[in-house]
């Protein structure tokens, strides 16, 4: 058995899980999500803990058994807590600015670059070379911080470029300009 697929999810109170038949819907404080899964899985719900079981033991079931099981905790801690990424901008003149639904990324390039921003996602810029991005989908999050890390990634020369907060930049030595022998 699948060592995530057969740990079982605890419901919050403060979380109302729907189980129909091959969706389920979770509704919290912070919203709605709501996934729609394969009949290979069943999903029971048992007073405050949600159990998944497979009908099979071959590969794709094994797979699909922790896959939900992750999508569905992390749709819990979605509604209940949310989850954001922290981005930050190095560089000489790379700023960020947030206008009405559009993030604006000057990252050395002579225009600079506008994202738009998806309903489901609040974008913060606490300063001018950071970005911090909210949302209740983990997926959307995710996909929306790689997008703008995208624009620039960092270089491991100068530490150029926008990065994950908790990112190391492994820092690489340049060229250098020695004395050849014999020439």
């Amino acid at each position: 058995m699948s060592n995530i697929g057969k740990q079982n999810i605890i419901i919050p109170d403060s979380v109302d899980v729907t189980i129909n038949n091959s969706n389920i819907i979770v509704i919290g404080k912070l919203g709605e999500l709501s996934i729609d899964y394969n009949n290979i899985i069943k999903i029971k719900k048992i007073e405050s803990k949600i159990h998944l079981e497979r009908k099979s033991d071959n590969r794709k079931d094994r797979s699909l058994h922790g896959l939900y099981r992750a999508l569905i905790n992390n749709m819990i801690v979605g509604v209940t807590e949310g989850f954001s990424k922290k981005l930050q901008l190095n560089g000489v003149g790379y700023t960020v600015e947030l206008k009405k639904d559009f993030l604006i990324v000057n990252a050395g390039y002579s225009h600079p670059i506008y994202i738009q921003i998806p309903n489901e996602i609040k974008i913060e810029t606490p300063n001018a070379t950071t970005i911090i991005v909210h949302g209740i989908n983990k997926q959307n999050v995710g996909d929306l911080s790689a997008k703008i890390r995208e624009i620039r990634s960092p270089e491991p020369y100068k530490g150029k470029g926008i990065k994950y907060s908790y990112e190391v930049i492994r820092r690489k030595a340049g060229k250098t300009v020695g004395a050849a022998t014999g020439a």
